[in-house]
């Protein structure tokens, strides 16, 4: 147990990506620019499934969800970034930053399970696709969404309750850009073993258990798609999960870059800015992977941005 003085939280502080006055524009700046591609692309995508009925398909039914939840998980961090930024106050109350580290655990626990459906949707398609409307049917989507969301739910709210049983010590300066739980669990005062033990068994559950999940589901595909005769179909079989697996890629690879940098013991500082990786740019990303790689997404796009003209 940690020596310092405990004392009651008001608030903790959010130090940021950097200390030094000149680059706090540049943050501003590039943050805020990041955030709006994030959020309008998204959009788009959503908007895109919702009015073309070409793509009233389970695939993009997920991908639909995927964007919202793309927008919440930024939404939920950079905001209140570029609100210190701009103000040039670094605090954020208590309730705030459980509240933020809430969501936050929410809808990346929810990106996590999204990226795992996804892959199961392609598995159906490519391995099963003479059952696969039977399989893939409305009812069981929903469900499987509707699973994700309590699932993501439940843990954040267990881990969120946990932390609330925990006394804090009289040095409350978060080196991060948002309220991440593993910085919020090293300024407790009180033993966190069971809280860490906690973060490390659901960790491996929610987080190896579906990334292998995905594997599984991608080496039957590979599998599939290799006994196909043809290059043409080998071909449009790949190109219908590539922007997927692009995606599964991005987001595994930049989470296990910051999982890295946090075991080789790296400044708190080194593992913020890697976390931007996942949090941001991924987020950012995402759109533009699905709609580029993607024929009926693109073409639904451009009928989109045709229309918005005539609505203003």
């Amino acid at each position: 147990m940690k020596s310092e003085n405990y004392t009651v939280v008001t608030e903790f502080l959010l130090l940021g990506l950097s200390e030094d006055p000149k680059l706090q524009s540049l943050l501003l700046g590039l943050f805020l620019s990041m955030y709006l591609v994030t959020v309008l692309g998204n959009l788009f995508i959503i908007l895109a499934v919702s009015t073309d009925s070409h793509l009233h398909t389970p695939m993009y039914f997920f991908l639909s969800i995927l964007s919202f939840v793309d927008i919440s998980f930024t939404s939920t961090i950079v905001p209140k970034m570029l609100v210190n930024i701009l103000t040039e106050n670094k605090a954020i109350s208590y309730t705030g930053c459980l509240t933020q580290g809430y969501f936050f655990m929410v809808f990346v626990c929810m990106d996590n399970l999204l990226l795992t459906v996804m892959a199961y949707d392609r598995y159906v398609a490519i391995c099963l696709p003479l059952h696969y409307t039977v399989i893939m049917n409305p009812h069981l989507c929903g469900l499987l969404i509707l699973l994700s969301w309590v699932i993501s739910i439940m843990n954040a709210l267990l881990h969120s309750l946990m932390v609330l049983r925990l006394s804090f010590c009289t040095d409350l300066e978060i080196p991060h850009f948002f309220c991440e739980l593993a910085q919020i669990l090293k300024l407790a005062c009180s033993d966190t073993l069971i809280n860490n033990i906690l973060v490390y068994l659901v960790s491996s559950l929610l987080g190896v258990g579906p990334l292998f999940g995905i594997i599984f589901s991608y080496i039957r595909i590979v599998s599939s798609i290799l006994r196909i005769p043809s290059t043409d179909g080998k071909y449009k079989a790949f190109s219908t999960c590539g922007s997927h697996m692009s995606v599964v890629s991005l987001f595994y690879g930049t989470c296990v870059g910051v999982y890295l940098s946090s075991a080789a013991h790296l400044s708190s500082r080194s593992i913020a800015v890697a976390s931007v990786m996942y949090t941001v740019v991924t987020p950012m990303i995402n759109p533009f992977i699905y709609s580029l790689r993607n024929r009926d997404m693109k073409g639904a796009l451009k009928k989109l941005i045709s229309v918005i003209p005539s609505l203003l």
